[in-house]
């Protein structure tokens, strides 16, 4: 390479280390003579901290003097992009930071879902394959691979893989030893980043690898109650069903307990009743009960935000080293409505009707708040709530699910009777209800406007529900 100007573009997700690779690039820059400068803006928390870290690299004129460098990556004007996620390659792409014809564009294939991809009715991610199409099309080479994958088989940091990755692609003029020794300087987890180097480096050399989609196993059931459910689904339902129903019951036991488990069979033997081959009604209602059956209510909620396996995820997603310490800070914005679900139906209708104490309590939820789930405080407080688990049966929120489930399944039973398909396309119109809150409550209008249809066919059905889901995208 005979350029005397390199421009690159890092593209990275909050704790993934965008700042060490660009260091890294600069210091293996300046030992060679380069004059080398790095500048750094922060993007959206919806990205997790999304930044976009720009490296130019450049030598002195004949004349000697010092080239005047940019800010910011400039659309057209950048020669390697380095993405740490699919998503941000697809930014980079769509901001015109890759070039076809210029660019070398190094992107990992993994995923990180943005919360506006989570909080959509339906499948709300975004489209990989047409990333890396538009990612070949709108660049010189694209590199691109499981860095995430490549991250867990080295213990080491994606930034390491990311490095190797740049090196291994030659669009520098620098050889490998380079680059190592820029880790070595760095003095910091040096076999760790070095095995995350070569992998990197090795992985570069090869095609575009999208990451090993693995198919969820059914859970095998430990306890005495697991089993003995798991039993009585493989001899009541027909085989179609029994993937979704064996996640069913796992489902319904951690949810809540062995008799929720048995009430989630009891429902699915009256659908399996009016049922035939193929059994694809029953395999959808195995499907979608259990979703509808595990709704998210503040217990829900309260329950996963404290587990310890959501701790220890967390820990290892922003790579928690010994020593340091891990603080989540969530906003947390509980209505009145919320909590009057959380309270036995009695009390909930109260707090609903709006006396002096509801607008008393309503002044206090008025606005939300930054809780810190990693203190103790909020903790116990959060477990508190997780603990109505223990009368969730006797729940506002609990009665009101129950009755439209029981009226749902009571529709698709008549259904099946008449219109098969038409009962497969009522049940997947579950899809439509997801989260709680405001989202909840959309979702649930969308529902019930779908099912109100006047004469809808299964096709028509079917069509209105696709174009409900991807309104919401």
């Amino acid at each position: 390479m005979t350029k005397n100007r390199i421009s690159i573009a890092i593209l990275a997700l909050g704790g993934q280390g965008g700042g060490v690779l660009a260091e890294w690039v600069q210091h293996v820059a300046r030992a060679h003579g380069w004059l080398a400068q790095g500048t750094s803006v922060p993007g959206v928390a919806q990205r997790t901290g999304s930044t976009v870290y720009y490296v130019e690299l450049a030598r002195a004129g004949a004349d000697g003097h010092l080239p005047v460098m940019a800010q910011m990556p400039m659309p057209g004007d950048v020669d390697i992009v380095v993405a740490s996620e699919l998503m941000e390659t697809g930014r980079a792409v769509l901001r015109g930071f890759s070039t076809a014809g210029r660019t070398t564009l190094i992107g990992s294939t993994h995923r990180i879902y943005a919360i506006s991809e989570k909080q959509v009715a339906g499948d709300g991610r975004g489209n990989g394959a047409r990333i890396i199409e538009a990612a070949r099309e709108r660049s010189a080479r694209f590199i691109g691979f499981d860095m995430e994958a490549a991250t867990e088989r080295t213990h080491s940091v994606i930034s390491a893989v990311m490095f190797g990755a740049l090196a291994g692609s030659g669009a520098l003029p620098f050889d490998r030893a380079a680059f190592e020794q820029a880790i070595h300087a760095s003095g910091k987890a040096v076999k760790s980043n070095l095995a995350g180097f070569a992998e990197g480096f090795e992985r570069a050399q090869g095609g575009v690898a999208m990451p090993e989609e693995t198919v969820a196993r059914p859970p095998e059931p430990t306890s005495a109650q697991g089993i003995a459910l798991a039993a009585r689904a493989r001899a009541l339902l027909p085989e179609a069903a029994h993937d979704f129903a064996l996640h069913g019951l796992a489902r319904m036991m951690d949810y809540q307990d062995a008799a929720y488990a048995e009430l989630y069979l009891d429902r699915l033997a009256h659908v399996v009743a009016v049922d035939a081959v193929p059994f694809v009604l029953s395999r959808e209602t195995a499907r979608h009960l259990a979703l509808w059956m595990a709704y998210e209510d503040t217990i829900r909620v309260a329950d996963l935000k404290t587990r310890a396996s959501r701790f220890d995820r967390v820990a290892d997603e922003m790579q928690v080293r010994d020593g340091q310490i891990l603080t989540l800070t969530e906003f947390m914005h509980p209505r009145m409505q919320e909590l009057a679900e959380s309270v036995p139906a009695w009390a909930g209708r109260w707090l609903l009707r709006g006396g002096v104490g509801a607008r008393w309590l309503g002044r206090r939820l008025e606005r939300g708040r930054h809780v810190q789930t990693t203190s103790l405080r909020w903790f116990l407080a959060l477990r508190l709530v997780a603990a109505g688990r223990g009368w969730r049966r006797s729940t506002l929120r609990y009665a009101e699910e129950q009755a439209r489930i029981e009226q749902w399944l009571a529709r698709v039973r008549d259904l099946a009777g008449r219109d098969r398909e038409l009962a497969v396309e009522t049940v997947r119109c579950q899809r439509l209800i997801k989260g709680y809150g405001d989202t909840f409550e959309r979702g649930m209008a969308a529902f019930h406007a779908l099912l109100a249809m006047p004469g809808a066919t299964a096709q028509d059905l079917r069509a209105a529900r696709e174009a409900q889901l991807a309104s919401c995208q």
